[in-house]
């Protein structure tokens, strides 16, 4: 089925998203005093998230630091192919006039979870030797 307005969706978080990396392209997240998101779960709970550090990931791969991205959330860096995949896929479907939604096995949802929540125990609670 054909749907017309198909691309808006995806082709709005793209435009979102360069949007976004363009600011964040001028704005160092290692230094204070930006206008950037905090992390709720962290200001609640002091912990990092599993996605803490993402910010401060993206900058240092558009800058080419990328032993610094690595050390800022591994978890994250590599799942950011399959994400840009998936971003990819939705643009490009939408593209095509067609309504796509990624489908995932009934035990996806809880492998990711569980995969969460091990790396937020494991960075907030293991410290490197």
């Amino acid at each position: 089925m054909v749907h017309r307005n198909a691309a808006l969706a995806p082709l709005a978080v793209l435009a979102a998203g360069a949007a976004g990396a363009a600011y964040l392209y001028t704005t160092n997240p290692h230094e204070p005093g930006h206008l950037l998101p905090q992390c709720p779960f962290r200001l609640v709970t002091g912990w990092l998230c599993p996605a803490c550090g993402g910010t401060r990931m993206v900058y240092d791969l558009m800058h080419g630091h990328f032993s610094a991205a690595w050390a800022d959330n591994r978890l994250l860096l590599l799942a950011s192919p399959f994400a840009l995949a998936l971003l990819g896929r939705w643009v490009w479907e939408g593209l095509r006039g067609r309504r796509w939604q990624p489908r995932t096995g009934r035990l996806a949802p809880a492998l990711i979870l569980t995969v969460a929540v091990a790396w937020t125990v494991v960075r907030n609670v293991v410290q490197p030797g």
